[in-house]
């Protein structure tokens, strides 16, 4: 077998061990490098070595789930009818985004710090497109970046603040209702009107 099959195989018994030890605990946080090491028969270095930390690898595992879970529901197909302005597309990305996040809750808290402070962001984009199309070139790529990075790490954060939400602003975030009108106000107000 060659190196790079071998490091692909290593890899894949990462994540595969990583999900399962996930999905089997009430806190992720205490899924920890050694017990995914000892669960897949591999030796810990390897989750440095193949995915660069233990919070990456988590990470990995949810973005299988989640690109999983948005190919599962079609999410393209519904996001992308052009029934819909581009603020409205926003919203039901945001909205089927936001409910996986919230379904998927164990992942959710596993990763936020991650997303919030570590990951790539070059390659975390998802919305720009539609924020692009939204200000129809009045605003630069730049500042469409910083808009869909806005958009995405509150929703990240919402989500993991959920309890505090329902506690101190009365918004029940597991009520669809609700958690649609959050999104098209928080959508309604950081887009604005887009000046002709």
């Amino acid at each position: 077998m060659r190196k790079e099959e071998k490091i692909n195989l290593t890899r894949e018994k990462l994540l595969a061990s990583t999900e399962k030890l996930i999905e089997n605990t009430d806190d992720p946080f205490k899924v920890t490098s050694r017990q995914i090491a000892g669960e897949s028969g591999m030796q810990a270095a390897m989750i440095n070595y193949c995915f660069g930390s233990r919070e990456n690898l988590i990470y990995r595992v949810f973005e299988k789930k989640y690109e999983s879970a948005l190919s599962d529901h079609n999410v393209l197909a519904i996001v992308n009818s052009d029934d819909l302005s581009p603020s409205d597309k926003l919203k039901n990305l945001h909205f089927i985004i936001a409910r996986f996040l919230i379904n998927d809750f164990k992942y959710t808290k596993a990763i936020t710090n991650y997303v919030l402070f570590k990951r790539d962001l070059s390659k975390e984009a998802f919305s720009v497109k539609y924020v692009m199309e939204h200000y129809k070139g009045t605003k630069s790529l730049s500042e469409c970046k910083i808009i869909s990075y806005e958009l995405s790490t509150m929703l990240q954060l919402i989500i993991y603040r959920k309890d505090d939400f329902k506690c101190d602003m009365g918004i029940d975030l597991y009520d669809d209702n609700e958690l649609r009108n959050l999104i098209n106000l928080r959508i309604d107000l950081l887009l604005g009107e887009v000046k002709s």
